[in-house]
Order: C-alpha cells, then sequence, then structure tokens
C-alpha cells in the first residue's frame, strides 16, 4: 500500500524569480493492486507526484511510504514507464527489455527467457532484433511496457504513457494494458489528461486542481472487471458517461474559477 501524507514540493524559480509551489498538502492512498488513475490541468502537478513516488525527486514536506515504510529514492518494487520513451538506441528490442534484469544480476539465459515472454505479452513478437529506430511510437511504448514488467514490480508508476499516440495505437494499447493488469494484477499509478481513458482503466480517479497541485476529489469508478474484453461497451454504458460528465462537470468549473482568479 502507498501513503501519501501532507506532501508538498516546491521549485526554485528561474532568473531570480520566486519559487514554483508544485504540491501543498497532498493525502492520498493508493491500495494494493489497485489501478489508480490520476487527472487534472496542464501543471497541476500530476508528473511531480509520480516523480516523488519513483524516489526521483525530494520534496519539502510531508511523508511517502510504502507497506509502511519511507521512499528515499527509487527502489526495486517500483518501476516507472514514461510518455518519452527512453529506449537504449543501440540496443535490439530483446537487449532493451532484458536491461533491468542485467542490472539485477540475473543471467542472460534467464532474462532472455523472461523478456521473450513479455514481448510476446506485449504484441511484440517477431521484433526482439529490430532496433528501436525501426519501430513505430507504439511499437516503442511496447517495449517500454515489456522492460518495466521485466523486472516484476509490485508498483507500475506511469506518466501518460499513451499520450503522444495516435487515437487508434493509443486504444490498442489501452486494451492491452488493462489485459495485462487483469492477469498480473499489479498496483498502477497512471497519469493522464483524458477522461475517458481515466475512467476506462482507473478503479478510482484522482482529481488534482491547478497548481499548486491538490487532490480535490476522488471518484469512484464502479463498473465491473475484466473490462479489456469488451471495452466498446464499456465506454457505451449510461455509467460510464454519467462518470465521465461528472468529471468534466469539476474540470470544467475549477477552470472557469481559475480564468476568473476564484482559486
Amino acid at each position: 500500500m502507498i501513503e501519501i501524507k501532507g506532501l508538498s514540493k516546491a521549485f526554485a524559480g528561474r532568473n531570480g524569480e520566486g519559487a514554483v509551489q508544485a504540491l501543498e498538502d497532498v493525502n492520498l492512498t493508493v491500495h494494493d493492486n489497485e489501478f489508480l488513475t490520476v487527472l487534472g490541468p496542464s501543471g497541476c502537478g500530476k508528473t511531480t507526484l509520480l516523480r516523488c513516488l519513483g524516489g526521483l525527486v525530494g520534496w519539502d514536506q510531508g511523508v511517502v511510504e510504502i507497506d509502511g515504510k519511507p521512499v528515499t529514492g527509487p527502489g526495486p518494487e517500483r518501476a516507472m514507464v514514461f510518455q518519452g520513451i527512453a529506449l537504449l538506441p543501440w540496443a535490439s528490442v530483446l537487449r532493451n527489455v532484458t536491461f533491468g534484469l542485467e542490472l539485477r544480476g540475473v543471467s542472460k539465459s534467464e532474462a532472455d527467457d523472461r523478456a521473450r515472454e513479455l514481448i510476446g505479452l506485449t504484441g511484440l513478437k517477431g521484433f526482439e532484433n529490430r532496433m528501436p529506430n525501426e519501430l513505430s511510437g507504439g511499437m516503442q511504448q511496447r517495449v517500454g511496457l515489456a522492460r518495466a514488467l521485466a523486472v516484476d514490480p509490485d508498483i507500475l508508476l506511469m506518466d501518460e504513457p499513451f499520450g503522444a499516440l495516435d487515437e487508434q495505437t493509443r486504444r490498442l494499447l489501452q486494451e492491452e494494458l488493462l489485459q495485462i493488469w487483469e492477469e498480473r494484477r499489479k498496483t498502477v499509478v497512471f497519469i493522464t489528461h483524458s477522461m475517458e481513458e481515466a475512467v476506462l482503466l482507473g478503479d478510482r480517479v484522482v482529481l488534482m486542481s491547478a497548481r499548486p497541485g491538490k487532490i480535490e476529489e476522488i471518484v469512484p469508478v464502479d463498473m465491473e472487471r475484466p473490462r479489456s474484453a469488451h471495452i466498446d461497451s464499456v465506454e457505451g454504458s449510461e455509467q460510464f458517461r454519467d462518470i465521465t460528465a461528472q468529471l468534466w462537470s469539476r474540470l470544467r468549473e475549477w477552470q472557469v474559477d481559475v480564468g476568473r482568479g476564484q482559486r
């Protein structure tokens, strides 16, 4: 379980300007095996929150704990998937997926076996020896997901992993991610700008306010699982439309308030 208590984070301003408050008094619990989606306006601190969870940046106040242990840096129980895919350009798909395993001292034969399983799971079978520049954006993102899963983390931290993809590829990867999650039940914290994506994937949707980022509301997504086999019917349901409309109503209200200088 992830516990965030009173988390605040500011960044130093540039050129002598004042500090920028990215997060302010964030409190959140993420349950084991939960798929939590996080939604909010640009610049609200979503990525900063995820980087704090990953131990990639520090914070000014508050506590971040995983199973009761404070986060002080990156750890083997967590893996991150970013929108900007940082694949090794000189390495094949197979070598990219085994990279984290090799760093952990896993034998080459065991790493290769695990990587080939995940390459198949993420729809990359037959591309093991291709180089990153030979792959589409969607295929590169699949490699990034397979690499994260290869180290078998308890927690997946995903920062808008499908945000730069075309709509067709994005929908295919949403379906694949749901299938993988339904099979492996990792704890997932997934950042997105899309209300539809947040509802389709999540057990709960966290709504963050404009900067400084605070958690304004947590909306439960009480729709049956598994969803991957019938995404079209899920998105066409009245319940899906109602939850999405609720999210938009809240986000629009906050944006209007910001425009009027009320927040």
